[in-house]
């Protein structure tokens, strides 16, 4: 994954920016009070996430967030609720993903001497991974194929294919058998 920083200065705003993370925040409100699995829900969610919303995926409410409309999420994924999306700097989730619930996604973070400037960097999460409950993940962080973070993990560094990471910071404490995995 190219992981490309990306410097914004929350000083200078877009109006057109402005108004459409306002639309979303609204439509997010929306869902979150939505009841769930039902047609308005769908419609919701499928209006928040537009075609970045991949076939037969769930994203439970509710969530919260800043530019969710920059997280692409791939077919067969499970997001379980409370998931924070901080997606300036742009956050995709391939196919057959899960994430349990109170995970946080973390694509952005502030300068440290200039508060108004967000340093963005992309999260990727690639196939078949699974993301335990409490976990966040920080910016420009890829999470393998098939791997698997644990619980309440802090993930600082990239986690491996078929790898499983825990910890605070998450560190890789076994390797999985990928034989084992039907591709």
């Amino acid at each position: 994954m190219e992981c490309k920083e990306e410097i914004v200065d929350l000083r200078k705003f877009d109006p057109e920016s402005m108004k459409e993370s306002q639309r979303i925040s609204q439509l997010v409100f929306k869902l979150n009070q939505t009841m769930p699995m039902t047609e308005d829900y769908f419609r919701i969610l499928k209006e928040i996430f537009g075609e970045n919303l991949g076939e037969n995926s769930i994203v439970n409410a509710p969530i919260q967030g800043a530019c969710i409309d920059n997280v692409k999420i791939g077919k067969n994924v499970f997001i379980n609720s409370n998931t924070l999306f901080m997606a300036r700097g742009g956050i995709t989730i391939e196919d057959d993903v899960q994430i349990a619930a109170n995970c946080q996604l973390l694509s952005n973070n502030h300068d440290p001497y200039e508060r108004q400037i967000l340093t963005c960097k992309p999260i990727l999460i690639k196939k078949g991974a699974w993301i335990g409950a409490g976990v966040s993940i920080m910016p420009g962080i890829r999470i393998g194929k098939h791997a698997i973070v644990g619980a309440a993990s802090v993930v600082t560094h990239d986690v491996p294919d078929y790898s499983v990471a825990v910890g605070n910071p998450a560190r890789v404490i076994k390797t999985l058998d990928k034989t084992k995995f039907k591709e």
